[in-house]
């Protein structure tokens, strides 16, 4: 494999690391063949030819109706000439707050035929969060779900002074008498009369896209301060789709459920941009409390989970396993010892003994397929995560179930993925390899940079402009700390700012022991604590699923989460669940004491962003009582 030489300018000092060209995967996927598939398309240019040459195939499916490719460019175009209407026009910030539902992808869609800026805000932003973001993105038009959004929204809305229209879905709440208020169902009869007027619009609106033009703005959550609008263009969005096709194809047209966030750029490329770039058919699953039962349902060819969802899946499967007669689970246990030996030779890109290959193809028609065909994943051949550290324990269970989950890293400013483990070339615990074409390299305190077409082209300046955060030779500072091992692989240790630097002053990232910790059922959340402290405690959010199944499987008199924090049972399967993560981690490492909480943590209450990532800074503030005791000589543990 070609190594990247290391920086000679007079001055630097950089690690060399390998470049990916990706010769050891067997799809052998270069940077030339990608920069190809994604050509000189646009999304509008991309609908277009979906709506011509798969007009009767589905697109997308949602609040109960399924609507065809061609039928998707109407209501596209309805809409465009809706908004324009209204007053959006090229260069004008579109924001959206709905849920997952048909209309959200369809207003997106529209904006970016007018060469507008659009951008979906996160549902738990409060007010204060909505005005930052209104402001700064001087907002010309807002698209508003119904009176939940308005609430939140209307006490900003008088302040943006670009403000021209506030579209809303559930027309019934608008306001009387502000002419600014206009009913979905009203833009979309009128835009719907002014499309069939005048049809050739539409096409000069599709022509006038260009792929170097902003395809959509991500502000970006804000885990340590105000989030910053993350412009992405149309070439960042399809040379990632391009690819994720290339790299991991599936069938044809294929069936996708889109259930993250769509202010995520997660759910942006895989629900919205690579569903247009391969025809997709994408289910809207706006309940994530449903999608079990989605997925059962739409047998979808890929599944992408942030490493929560992975959990929760596996755990719920070991729940199932584990409360079976021995009778029916050794068959079960000696299918995936067979399937857990494949997968671990494949990581190295070897392949499988015949007489071994043949016993997998067995185990996995006889006993495998048929547990995955309990997820709904049993059609699926591209499974990936991303977005925070997925515990290797996790990989290694989805693998001996015929799941090889392909580990991504990446940042809203990296379109996503920046790196990626293959089909055949992984190691769980790292996050693989660069895309084809970016590169890697790390900064003297090992801090990750990046370089190449995924990279986005900047922030949105207050006054409109949008301003590169990439230094002179294009690479980007991605604030993330990591290791590269001799073979290539590329192992997030944690977030630079996150790092702990103890009362010793041992660097520390804590992210190693929260996922050890995480490993464990009961365990829903960790966050490790000692940042000028002489050793580290942990505060451990009991899961709100798995902590009474596992209490009414004991017999215990309650699964009440708060009764169950204090309970002793509890405490002693914590005990075991502390002192096993604390033998894998070195003894400046390990959780001295801890902390179990009578409540959950979600997006909703705080703890958690959006991407169920921690806040750090609010749970340290939330949860200062309880953090002071674990460093309190008297405290018990």
């Amino acid at each position: 494999m070609p190594i990247h030489p290391r920086d000679r300018v007079a001055g630097a000092r950089r690690s060399s690391i390998p470049e990916c060209r990706c010769e050891r995967s067997t799809s052998v996927t270069t940077a030339a063949q990608v920069r190809e598939s994604a050509g000189t398309w646009t999304i509008p240019s991309l609908i277009r030819r979906n709506a011509e040459e798969h007009g009767d195939a589905p697109a997308l499916t949602g609040s109960g109706r399924t609507t065809s490719w061609a039928e998707l460019r109407d209501a596209v175009a309805a809409a465009a000439h809706g908004l324009r209407a209204a007053g959006l026009g090229p260069g004008d910030r579109m924001l959206i707050d709905v849920s997952a539902r048909p209309e959200h992808w369809i207003a997106d869609f529209a904006a970016t035929h007018l060469g507008a800026l659009p951008c979906t805000t996160y549902a738990t932003l409060s007010t204060e969060q909505i005005r930052h973001v209104a402001t700064h993105s001087a907002a010309t038009v807002v698209v508003l779900e119904g009176e939940a959004q308005l609430r939140r929204w209307r006490p900003v809305l008088d302040s943006l002074p670009a403000l021209r229209a506030v579209v809303v879905l559930d027309g019934a709440v608008a306001p009387g008498g502000d002419a600014r208020f206009v009913g979905y169902d009203d833009l979309m009869l009128g835009g719907a009369e002014l499309h069939r007027g005048d049809r050739a619009q539409l096409e000069r609106w599709t022509d006038a896209v260009r792929a170097a033009d902003p395809v959509t703005m991500i502000y970006t959550s804000g885990t340590t301060g105000a989030p910053k609008g993350v412009v992405l263009s149309h070439a960042n969005v399809l040379y990632q789709a391009a690819a994720q096709e290339l790299l991991n194809p599936v069938e044809p047209n294929p069936r996708l459920v889109a259930y993250l966030p769509l202010a995520h750029v997660a759910e942006r490329v895989l629900g919205m941009y690579l569903p247009v770039f391969s025809a997709a058919h994408v289910t809207v699953c706006p309940d994530q409390t449903q999608l079990l039962p989605t997925l059962k349902a739409v047998r979808p060819h890929g599944f992408f989970g942030v490493p929560r969802v992975w959990e929760k899946m596996a755990a719920g499967i070991q729940a199932i396993l584990g409360s079976l007669p021995e009778e029916n689970r050794a068959p079960i246990d000696k299918a995936r010892d067979v399937a857990a030996r494949v997968y671990a030779i494949k990581a190295d890109g070897s392949e499988p003994p015949a007489e071994l290959a043949s016993a997998y193809e067995q185990a996995d028609a006889g006993v495998l397929r048929p547990l995955r065909e309990q997820l709904g994943l049993d059609q699926a051949t591209r499974f990936g995560s991303g977005a925070a550290p997925i515990p290797a324990s996790v990989l290694e269970f989805f693998g001996s179930l015929g799941i090889t989950i392909m580990e991504v890293w990446g940042l809203s400013e990296t379109t996503g993925a920046a790196t990626t483990t293959f089909v055949d070339r992984y190691r769980a615990g790292t996050v693989g390899m660069p895309v084809p074409g970016m590169e890697l390299r790390l900064a003297e305190d090992g801090e990750i940079e990046v370089r190449g077409p995924l990279v986005f082209p900047g922030y949105l300046d207050a006054d409109g402009r949008v301003e590169p955060d990439t230094d002179a030779g294009g690479w980007l500072a991605t604030g993330d700390i990591g290791t590269i091992d001799d073979d290539g692989f590329l192992r997030i240790t944690d977030r630079k700012k996150e790092l702990i630097i103890t009362a010793s002053g041992k660097n520390i990232a804590p992210s190693r022991a929260e996922g050890l910790l995480r490993a464990h059922p009961l365990i829903g959340y960790a966050a490790v604590i000692g940042d000028r402290r002489p050793y580290l405690t942990a505060l451990l959010a009991l899961d709100d699923e798995a902590a009474p199944a596992w209490a009414k499987a004991r017999g215990l008199e309650t699964t009440d989460l708060g009764e169950l924090a204090a309970h002793p049972d509890v405490r002693a399967e914590l005990d075991g669940a502390v002192e096993a993560a604390n033998g894998e981690l070195s003894r400046p490492e390990q959780v001295k004491r801890y902390s179990v909480l009578a409540e959950p943590w979600t997006p909703e209450t705080g703890e958690l962003t959006p991407t169920l990532k921690l806040k750090r800074r609010v749970i340290a503030d939330r949860y200062a009582t309880d953090i002071a005791s674990l460093y309190d000589q008297e405290g018990q543990q």
